[in-house]
């Protein structure tokens, strides 16, 4: 049976994580008592203990944790934004090619994708990829996430004694220095980072994240339909990650952030006209956004089906 780690269990994204795994018979989850859990000793014994280690920790904790590991065996999946651009470390979203999963499911060394930076590149890096979107394009993106994406300090917030303000939404990282920035750039291959507008809202999870495009920008299709097509065939046979039909989604018209609140999947929905197009991936910044990618990470690692122990 192999052997789990969590280091940051308690948490938002680790306590997902370790939810998402407590009840499964197929592994063993490794666990410190509380006065151990910080002690770089204890945590240690653990890292080389273990066959796979969730790394949930700011940056440079994560840094200093890899640093730890000296059994040659054992597979780290590290959720922070640590090592998404880092070359020797399989970034960890399969559904974007072959050579992503093969990767992933080879590496000892996993970069689990950032929620806002999921949704965009979802969107963007098959655009690249097909020739449909030139790696010159000038791209921009708003993203609509509930409170929990900014972890227990602004769930703390928005559960405790908020301000009038925190009753509508909140548009964040205005300076354009969100940290997810980087990621979106490299992973789709883009000369420019895109002009990004994430917005916070005072709901719990759920994710809307929206590329606009006009049909200039786009080679080779012939309207919205052919876009819906054309990535449709990019993700066909997938199981967390899939195309609207041009209704699943869509209520009254409506797109909502929180539809896919408490799921692991994704679902992309082109919309608009042949002239001005939208694609909003509809996710759990939770789910596919964090824990859910994390733990389809896991089992790629150790072959079992992707979506095993998921809600889809």
């Amino acid at each position: 049976m192999k052997k789990i780690f969590i280091d940051g269990r308690v948490g938002t994204t680790g306590l997902q994580i370790y939810q998402r795994l407590d009840s499964r018979k197929d592994i063993q989850v490794l666990t410190l008592p509380e006065e151990q859990r910080k002690e770089p000793k204890f945590r240690q014994e653990m890292f080389n203990q273990a066959d796979i280690v969730f790394l949930c920790l700011p940056d440079e904790a994560a840094r200093q944790a890899v640093e730890l590991v000296e059994n040659p065996d054992t597979v780290v999946i590290d959720t922070s934004t640590a090592h998404r651009t880092n070359p020797d470390w399989a970034y960890g979203f399969p559904e974007l090619s072959a050579a992503h999963r093969e990767k992933i499911i080879h590496s000892k060394r996993i970069a689990n994708p950032g929620c806002h930076a999921s949704g965009f590149i979802s969107i963007v890096y098959p655009l690249v990829a097909m020739g449909i979107l030139p790696h010159d394009a000038q791209v921009s993106c708003f993203s609509l996430t509930g409170y929990s994406g900014g972890g227990k300090k602004m769930i703390a917030q928005y559960e405790g004694a908020k301000t009038a303000e925190m009753d509508s939404p909140a548009l964040y990282a205005i300076g354009q220095g969100h940290k997810h920035l980087p990621e979106m750039q490299l992973i789709c291959g883009l000369d420019k980072a895109p002009v990004f507008c994430p917005v916070v809202d005072d709901y719990y999870k759920g994710m809307a994240t929206t590329v606009t495009l006009h049909a200039g920008q786009l080679k080779g299709v012939s309207g919205l339909e052919d876009l819906r097509q054309r990535l449709m065939q990019h993700y066909a046979g997938q199981k967390l990650v899939r195309v609207s039909d041009g209704t699943e989604g869509i209520v009254d018209g409506k797109i909502y952030g929180n539809t896919l609140a408490g799921k692991d999947t994704m679902l992309l929905i082109p919309a608009g006209s042949d002239e001005q197009i939208t694609i909003t991936a509809l996710f759990d910044n939770l789910g596919k956004g964090a824990s859910g990618a994390a733990v389809q990470n896991m089992n790629l690692i150790l072959g079992l089906p992707e979506e095993t122990g998921l809600d889809l």
